[in-house]
């Protein structure tokens, strides 16, 4: 056997033959689920979400949740491709590194669409442990896409799913390992709804504020505003006009984000530099922003060292700057957990003349819809200096935004601790996984860190 012939054949072995324990017995990884593949759906198909239809679950929709981008249909289809909570779906095409994977459906019902696997597993399979027996081998699972990767998109088919030989322990020892690594999912989940109401508190009082205007509509109407006297008194009693026509509570007024913020500009230190990189200072890009309703921003996937601040155009931002991405994918917005620099598809935004970091972290969320609007360019859409100063908004006084700012700060607070603390489990499920579904770590010798996991998190 030649050098190469035996490279190819160790290739394939890594591929398609995973580590196990020898005493488990293999299996085709097709016989141990009923894989089912979505739909072509085709436009004539959807509806507008108004008109109460089912979402169609694509890629995007797994990853990100439902949004105005997703597509809806009132028809009906064959059972097999409905989509529950708590389903197993399986992505099989698209980005090797950024799509191919297994994931929990925790979203709405909806129908599935074509290169997603709905994955049922056949008796004697633990579906918990099951889930994670496909995420322990997404290395291959990516590898073999990019084996076939060949105009920008890669593929697992059925084929490779009958090709793979896996391994999998007794029924009551899977259903520990699922069991154990289900604990740490729960505990992340249970973080990430936590911080959703969190989030949606502060949004809500947000929008009674500074949209609503429900306080003023409240004093003008003669009734109890339901806030604290020294809160209530910061809030007139009127409408006034304002100098861009419309009705707005006396003594504020209609500005643009440009009147109320401090923009900054972020950079790339030469990439061909290594002493700019590697550092301990996190560099914000597009791929750190969070994900679905996420707020804070605390890990990056690259990081620069002071030098590689000092060579670029970018500069430390304080915590609870807001970023915006600004080109490509505009509009992701982000509360910065810790000081962090950027890069030049981004904007720092600031509060000037006593707007906090939280309402204009709110005021920014609030303006979302109407920023991708005025974007410029031919090719990319961006925000630019431009968008801010001619995006609307309203202009409170800075002793009502200031108070906005101390009665969202504990949810905002207890938000971030939650995501330093999902942050923390994440790291400890994906260390464990590994080891127990390989069998080089039984699930009686990992249970100590689980218990000092849950005594932490309290």
């Amino acid at each position: 056997m030649t050098g190469d012939t035996a490279g190819k054949q160790l290739d394939a072995d890594w591929l398609y033959r995973p580590l196990f324990p020898k005493h488990w017995q293999r299996r085709s990884l097709l016989s141990l689920a009923y894989w089912v593949n979505g739909l072509a759906f085709r436009n004539i198909q959807f509806s507008p979400a108004a008109e109460g239809g089912k979402p169609v679950i694509k890629i995007a929709e797994i990853k990100g949740g439902i949004t105005a981008q997703t597509k809806f249909t009132t028809q009906t289809f064959d059972d097999a491709v409905r989509v529950r909570a708590g389903d197993l779906l399986f992505s099989w095409s698209g980005q090797p590194e950024t799509s191919i994977d297994a994931y929990r459906w925790r979203g709405r019902e909806g129908w599935l669409n074509q290169h997603v696997f709905r994955v049922t597993p056949v008796d004697g399979v633990d579906t918990a442990f099951f889930n994670y027996l496909l995420r322990y081998l997404n290395p291959h699972f990516v590898a073999i896409a990019k084996n076939k990767q060949t105009t920008g998109l890669g593929h697992v088919t059925r084929r490779d799913l009958e090709n793979m030989r896996v391994a999998v322990p007794p029924l009551p020892e899977q259903r520990a390992i699922g069991q154990m690594l289900g604990t740490l999912d729960e505990k992340i989940d249970l973080n990430r709804r936590m911080d959703d109401t969190l989030a949606a508190m502060a949004r809500a009082l947000f929008t009674s504020w500074f949209v609503d205007f429900e306080p003023v509509r409240a004093k003008l109407q003669g009734r109890d505003t339901g806030l604290p006297k020294r809160v209530a008194d910061l809030f007139p009693d009127r409408f006034v006009g304002s100098n861009r026509g419309s009705n707005v509570p006396d003594g504020w007024q209609v500005g643009t984000l440009a009147d109320v913020v401090e923009i900054s500009n972020g950079g790339t230190p030469r990439t061909s530099v290594p002493e700019y990189w590697d550092g301990d200072i996190p560099w914000y890009t597009a791929k750190d922003a969070p994900s679905f309703n996420g707020v804070f921003a605390i890990d990056t996937e690259r990081t620069l060292s002071d030098l590689g601040v000092a060579h670029s155009s970018t500069r430390l931002l304080p915590a609870r700057t807001t970023v915006i991405t600004a080109r490509g994918t505009v509009g992701k917005i982000a509360c910065l957990g810790v000081p962090m620099a950027m890069n030049q598809t981004c904007y720092g935004i600031r509060g000037r003349d006593g707007y906090p970091d939280f309402f204009t972290y709110w005021n920014l969320r609030a303006s979302t819809r109407e920023l991708p609007n005025l974007t410029h360019g031919t090719i990319f859409d961006t925000i630019t200096r431009e968008t801010f100063a001619v995006a609307t908004t309203i202009i409170p006084s800075a002793r009502v935004a200031a108070t906005f700012d101390d009665l969202v700060a504990p949810y905002m607070e207890r938000i971030l601790a939650n995501q330093r603390a999902s942050r923390n489990l994440t790291a400890l499920r994906d260390e464990l996984l590994p080891k127990l579904i390989s069998g080089e770590l039984h699930v009686e010798d990992a249970s100590p860190r689980l218990s000092e996991a849950g005594s932490a998190d309290r």
